[in-house]
């Protein structure tokens, strides 16, 4: 049964090439590259994105508000699913009274299975529009992970296509230098002896 001599990359020996030094050397860089740098690279890009998501966030609430209103008319038409509204996917008429203002009546976003007569939340935009409600702690949290696990994911394939790339263009010059060694020693093998 063979022994296997662990490390013998990085010792001296006649035997070790030029190429398993290099393969050593790269065997750490990817590791480090893979268990440091990507799960930082991950890390930064998250907080970067939660930070313009939370600023995204504050701007949308403070230009949108809440309104319960009553639904007057059936919901009428399946709207087209917008980032973070998938839970109004019809529109209706509805109704609510606006302190000062009196009754009103609008065209807004309600959930499936909304019948007349129901009470709903909706949200206006300060133009009075329909819109769907800014993001709540959690969505942005999500897209935070998100965005962070997908960077992380992509460094890594990077480095590990990189890697690849390395250790193909490290088996061609392996190849080359068994090539040139075979080129000095072979004819002292092939020769007939006399």
């Amino acid at each position: 049964m063979g022994t296997v001599v662990r490390g013998w990359r990085w010792r001296r020996n006649t035997l070790r090439r030029r190429s398993d030094v290099v393969e050593a050397w790269t065997v750490l860089a990817v590791s480090v590259l893979l268990f440091v740098v990507a799960p930082l690279v991950g890390v930064a890009t998250g907080l970067r994105a939660h930070d313009r998501a939370q600023t995204v966030a504050v701007a949308e609430r403070s230009e949108r508000h809440r309104v319960r209103a009553e639904v007057i008319a059936d919901p009428t038409r399946r709207l087209p699913a917008v980032q973070g509204d998938r839970e109004h996917p019809y529109q209706a008429m509805v109704r609510w009274t606006e302190p000062g203002k009196g009754p009103r009546t609008a065209s807004a976003r309600v959930p499936a299975g909304t019948r007349p007569g129901d009470e709903v939340t909706v949200w206006f935009d300060t133009r009075g529009r329909s819109v769907a409600p800014p993001p709540d702690d959690v969505a942005v949290w999500q897209h935070t992970v998100t965005v962070g696990v997908c960077a992380a994911g992509g460094a890594a394939a990077v480095i590990l296509f990189g890697s690849a790339v390395e250790r193909r263009i490290a088996l061609r010059h392996r190849l080359a230098e068994w090539e040139r060694a075979w080129a000095r020693t072979g004819p002292k093998w092939t020769q007939p002896r006399t």
